[in-house]
């Protein structure tokens, strides 16, 4: 562990790559500890009826310890962080109300940040956005953002149409610019959250991404995806791309057959883990616990971290990152 110490908050945020064990050892301490609360940080746990490929917590998980921030959704919907934050505030108005603490755990980066920093998110502007998508030379759709804000355009690449299309959607939607909502992800300012990570080798978490999908698939994750293609509202776009989801739901259209769906889940699942690895690894403030292979052994040095609750809230990295 690092000397660093694990922040000046009260609450906590657990991270790692999917698979590494995170849902399991913060489930173990909310029942060793008795004041933790859960709060899911999972895009796609805020969908109802998307349990099983989202490995979300059980009935009976939830009636022994308190979550929050899951089943927040229709699978129709579009789901946004900003709607995440105001989800996340008032659960965790409700939490320190008890006197208790929060331990926030899952994956899903952006949502944490947005959580821990209180990041300012534009709003959506589908009106602009479309008008703006209807243009075909990204380059074109750059100048114009050069010439709106130029801070902005000089941070976005003019091939990278998807953040140039965002920028002039904010810019010109909102009447501000877009570069005024701060240094964003780059920077790791002070946060009240102390920040923990749980870290597995690399080949043991694409073991445990394989295993976990054969788990899933016999406890019918296949028909949850059927149920959710044959619904009266059908799954929007955004929960559509969940891991797993994506590929079942190809197989379902007759695209690919099973074992092809389900060794495409796979690989991009691996994909995703070593992003979260990046995400993760740049941000200086998480003070890291690991294991060789079962991620349970970090338990004590977790559970030690959090009963600390002091430092300087810089956190840090053990040498065997």
């Amino acid at each position: 562990m690092s000397g660093a110490g694990v922040g000046t908050g009260r609450h906590v945020a657990l991270v790692g790559a999917t698979a590494s064990g995170k849902s399991a050892l913060a489930l173990e301490l909310a029942r060793r500890r008795g004041d933790l609360e859960l709060v899911s940080v999972d895009s796609m746990q805020v969908y109802r009826g998307m349990d099983i490929g989202t490995a979300k917590p059980t009935a009976a998980e939830r009636a022994e310890v308190p979550h929050h921030l899951l089943d927040l959704a229709d699978p129709s919907e579009e789901f946004t962080v900003s709607r995440f934050q105001t989800a996340f505030d008032e659960a965790l108005a409700g939490i320190e109300g008890r006197g208790h603490r929060a331990l926030l755990v899952g994956g899903t980066g952006l949502y944490l940040r947005a959580v821990v920093d209180g990041l300012d998110i534009p709003g959506r502007h589908p009106e602009v956005r479309a008008a703006l998508e209807a243009e075909p030379d990204t380059a074109a759709l750059h100048r114009r953002l050069l010439a709106l804000d130029p801070v902005a355009a000089g941070r976005t690449e003019p091939t990278n149409r998807r953040r140039v299309v965002r920028a002039l959607e904010v810019t010109i939607g909102s009447g501000r610019l877009f570069s005024s909502y701060g240094p964003g992800l780059a920077t790791h300012p002070p946060t009240p959250f102390a920040l923990l990570g749980v870290w597995l080798p690399p080949a043991v978490i694409v073991a445990r991404i394989e295993a976990r999908y054969r788990r899933q698939m016999a406890d019918g994750f296949l028909d949850e995806v059927r149920r959710l293609a044959d619904a009266a509202e059908p799954i929007g776009p955004t929960a559509a791309q969940a891991l797993g989801y994506r590929e079942l739901l190809a197989h379902l259209r007759g695209r690919t057959t099973l074992v092809e769906a389900l060794d495409l889940a796979v690989r991009r699942t691996r994909r995703f883990a070593r992003r979260q690895r990046v995400w993760f690894r740049r941000d200086p403030r998480v003070t890291w616990v690991g294991a060789t292979e079962d991620p349970m052994v970090a338990l004590p040095g977790l559970s030690d971290l959090i009963g600390e609750w002091g430092g300087d809230g810089r956190g840090g990295l053990r040498d065997w990152r």
